[in-house]
């Protein structure tokens, strides 16, 4: 069981901007409720009790929001994606835990999409492991989108690289192991850096999520997920 999270809250969102001027990404509502609310929802549907949140843009807000129900850790600069987990690590302990970002939204298919990938993890063989969504598929999606991820026979994730599309987009949730950031940098940087080097091990491997995913990009992106949930 898996039984920590880590949601990455702090960006400026500035592709939504005017909105994200006032309300930091994560808070804006979707359909009645923000889409950070509806991923600690999801996080305590799945029995996830410890939750570490980083906020840094309008990150008062985001700390009210959840008081007593996440620990927060209010970074002084934009550490990216890579460096704000490396600087969560003392909270999150030496377990596996999920990474997810917190404007991520997303429905289920027949199953938990957090329990098939708590399923399907398994510390001999992955360093990651990557919810992936078929480009095709994805709601919101932008012309300039080419996707990220191809998904081979046995699982294993390999990253498009110079190729002109691939059929999966990551679709913004993860396992990490504590492991994966050893020998990481400090400040900012990517969690692409240390994916890319677990593939390169043979130790990144993808999941196709079966239900919906959305791309709440940009104010047009948010209008059509709305519709969608009604």
């Amino acid at each position: 069981m898996i039984r920590t999270a880590m949601i990455l809250a702090a960006g400026r969102g500035e592709r939504m901007r005017p909105l994200t001027d006032t309300t930091p990404k994560p808070l804006i509502p979707v359909a009645g409720r923000s889409m950070l609310e509806r991923t600690m929802d999801r996080l305590a549907q799945h029995g996830v009790p410890n939750v570490v949140v980083n906020v840094y843009h309008l990150g008062s807000q985001i700390a009210d929001r959840l008081r007593g129900r996440a620990r927060i850790i209010h970074e002084d600069r934009l550490l990216e994606t890579g460096g704000s987990v490396r600087n969560a690590l003392p909270l999150l302990g030496p377990e596996p835990f999920f990474v997810l970002n917190g404007d991520g939204l997303w429905r289920d298919g027949p199953e938990s999409m957090l329990g098939r990938l708590q399923e399907m993890w398994n510390p001999r063989r992955m360093d990651a492991l990557l919810l992936l969504h078929p480009l095709a598929r994805a709601i919101g999606r932008e012309e300039k989108d080419r996707g990220d991820y191809y998904l081979e026979p046995d699982g294993r994730a390999r990253h498009r690289g110079g190729a002109e599309t691939a059929p999966y987009l990551f679709a913004s949730i993860s396992i990490c192991d504590s492991r994966l950031f050893s020998g990481s940098p400090e400040g900012p940087f990517s969690l692409l850096k240390l994916w890319t080097r677990a593939e390169a091990a043979g130790r990144l491997y993808g999941l196709v999520h079966d239900g919906e995913w959305f791309h709440v990009g940009t104010p047009a992106a948010l209008a059509e997920a709305e519709r969608v949930l009604g």
